[in-house]
């Protein structure tokens, strides 16, 4: 089975947005990651994985608690971040390009709690001129409603000890480690699903 045909054209792309607040008007994004699946056998599994630190906007505001959350320390000299717009195009050229390979139409975005990375990323797009955006403009799959329906649990650490799936709470709040967990908790979910599917 082909990507395409397990997602009606939609090529599944697993985001995690670490940021500097709850507002996407005026908190930055602060790391971008995501994880690609591939399809082996009629079964999920993640292939490729990319994470970029993202300088905040001018005139971003920055909420303290919000790094304390996610640990992340702006002044760390081996933190090596690009500009919100770079890291976008980044993104959106490879997704792309697997889409591309994967004779998709469109990609979908998999995210836990997907609405807020979502409304992160279209305020992103909007304030940097970003107009060819590969996600569907609303659609989504939130693994937060996934696991709530599989494990009857929505943390994303929680869906995964139910699921049989390790997760360290020390990373917890990194973007890749986040990308890497919601996408292994996608993966579990779609190829132990009861449900029998016929393209």
């Amino acid at each position: 089975m082909k990507m395409k045909d397990r997602f009606r054209g939609y090529l599944p792309v697993i985001l995690d947005l670490e940021t500097g607040g709850f507002d996407s008007r005026c908190n930055p994004i602060l790391e971008l990651a995501c994880a690609f699946v591939s399809m082996e056998s009629d079964q999920l599994q993640i292939c490729e994985e990319f994470c970029w630190a993202v300088s905040p906007f001018s005139g971003a505001i920055i909420e303290e608690s919000s790094l304390k959350i996610t640990g992340i320390n702006l002044d760390d000299p081996d933190r090596i971040q690009i500009e919100e717009k770079a890291a976008i195009n980044s993104l959106f050229k490879l997704i792309r390009k697997k889409i591309k390979s994967e004779e998709c139409t469109r990609a979908i975005m998999v995210a836990h709690n997907a609405s807020f990375d979502q409304g992160f990323l279209h305020a992103a797009c909007d304030r940097t001129g970003i107009k060819r955006n590969p996600f569907h403009p609303f659609s989504t799959i939130d693994t937060v409603s996934l696991a709530a329906i599989a494990f009857g649990h929505t943390v994303l650490s929680e869906s995964c000890d139910r699921a049989g799936l390790e997760f360290d709470g020390s990373k917890a709040h990194q973007a890749a480690y986040d990308a890497n967990r919601t996408a292994a908790l996608f993966c579990k979910i779609v190829n132990e699903s009861n449900f029998v599917f016929s393209p």
